[in-house]
């Protein structure tokens, strides 16, 4: 019976290529009133292949950088004490949350506000959440709307990323989600909209791919202003200059987290060409790509070369951070490099971190994860040396953009840091730091059966 069954199913395969073989003329004249009655939105046509293509790598892009929060979240656990994971797992989940809905409800359109201009809207709809048309409607521009709105929220949420880490261990929980509000739905899309928004400095030539400045050190400049306000972790710092390390609860974690964000740094600079639609863009994204991975590459070296050179040995950290500064350093002009250019940005990239991380410390400037050294600075080395790479910047300009944003961005977030900090207040009280923000903030424990207080039977 099978075998019956597949003679029938091939027999019945020949005598269709048969008779479209032998009838061409027959087929043309069918297709012809079939293809007169056909949806164009359905047809096979350039624009539609360009907006699927395009549609597409926002997509792709935009997930790809939303697993970047399972990366922050991963490298946070692993970089602080055990007894407040669980508090930085939350955190995370958080954030990415409050980011979705604030650039829902008013993020987007204060970034993007089209010709109206964001100071003064025409309409209180302007600042009203962003309404998506209809998949069959949504055809005005090479790509659908809502790829490019989850696109660019994913975008808002890693600024608030960078905040959490430097932050650990010493902010209470409410506090910190009232500055992500604030955050992600007000200060990050201002400074955006001067940019990404066709803005002022759009207007000077201000160039910024993919966020080195609109995304990292702003995320850098807000948490720099937290770090000042709320100081160090009880015991960081002693007398006479003296430092007490306080190492993390599991490089595995906190080395899991830094590839994650390494992947994910893919649809973060390969998704900002924002076309997929064409050879040409299609070749850029892949040239994206590879700049990103040698750039990340050349940081971990840099940063493993040097640490054992200064300190005898190779400091994991280092290497994971250079890693991430690597890919910060290129973020802002990742298509024009050669090669051999990504490598040199993204080395400077990993020297940076080598030499910031224990200058901060020296300071007293109390960086959990290293996201100032990473995001901040290595954030502003990538805006200015755009310069060098592409011929239409200006390192007057991105010079320019780099102060009027840190400016904005740290002001603006220190005068918040500083409402909250006296009004509700920031830090728990020194019982509460020293048991663990798990016990006292969320009421959870990452690891229970490693608890001073755990009950073994």
């Amino acid at each position: 019976m099978i075998e019956f069954n597949k003679k029938l199913g091939l027999g019945l395969a020949a005598v269709t290529v048969l008779a479209l073989s032998v009838a061409p003329g027959l087929a043309q004249e069918a297709a012809a009133p079939a293809a007169a009655a056909a949806d164009p939105k359905t047809e096979v046509t350039a624009a539609n292949v360009e907006y699927v293509f395009n549609t597409l790598l926002f997509l792709m892009s935009g997930f790809l950088v939303m697993w970047m929060a399972a990366g922050f979240a991963m490298l946070e656990a692993g970089l602080v004490r055990s007894k407040n994971v669980a508090m930085q797992c939350t955190k995370n989940i958080a954030l990415y949350s409050i980011a979705g809905l604030m650039f829902w409800l008013v993020g987007y359109n204060l970034m993007y506000p089209g010709d109206d201009g964001w100071i003064v809207a025409d309409t209180i709809g302007k600042f009203l959440p962003v309404t998506m048309p209809e998949p069959a409607s949504d055809t005005a521009n090479s790509y659908a709307t809502g790829s490019d709105w989850f696109f660019q929220m994913v975008f808002c949420a890693t600024t608030a990323s960078i905040v959490s880490g430097t932050l650990a261990e010493r902010i209470k929980l409410w506090p910190f989600l009232i500055f992500v509000v604030v955050l992600t739905g007000i200060i990050y899309p201002i400074q955006g909209s001067w940019e990404w928004g066709a803005g002022w400095l759009d207007d000077m030539g201000f160039s910024d791919f993919a966020g080195s400045t609109l995304v990292h050190s702003t995320g850098g400049w807000a948490a720099l202003a937290g770090a000042l306000l709320l100081g160090a972790r009880a015991g960081k710092y002693g007398p006479n200059g003296a430092i007490h390390p306080m190492p993390g609860s599991s490089m595995p974690l906190a080395t899991l987290g830094t590839f994650i964000l390494w992947l994910g740094w893919f649809g973060f600079n390969g998704g900002s060409q924002l076309a997929l639609g064409s050879l040409e863009n299609a070749s850029a994204v892949a040239k994206i790509f590879v700049n990103t991975n040698m750039a990340a590459a050349a940081g971990v070296i840099v940063a493993m070369v040097l640490t054992q050179v200064i300190y005898g040995k190779v400091d994991l950290t280092m290497a994971l951070n250079g890693a991430l500064a690597g890919l910060v350093s290129i973020t802002a002009e990742p298509l024009a490099p050669a090669i051999w250019q990504a490598v040199v940005i993204g080395s400077v990239g990993g020297v940076i971190v080598v030499f910031t991380v224990p200058l901060l410390d020296k300071l007293r400037i109390d960086d959990v994860v290293g996201a100032i050294p990473v995001h901040l600075i290595a954030g502003i080395w990538g805006t200015l040396i755009v310069a060098w790479t592409n011929a239409e910047a200006n390192v007057v300009v991105q010079a320019t953009g780099v102060v009027a944003i840190g400016a904005f961005v740290f002001v603006s977030s220190f005068v918040l840091w500083a409402f909250l900090k006296f009004t509700i207040g920031l830090r728990p009280t020194l019982e509460e730091e020293i048991d663990g923000l798990d016990k006292a903030e969320i009421g959870i424990e990452a690891y229970p059966e490693f608890g001073s207080g755990s009950q073994r039977i």
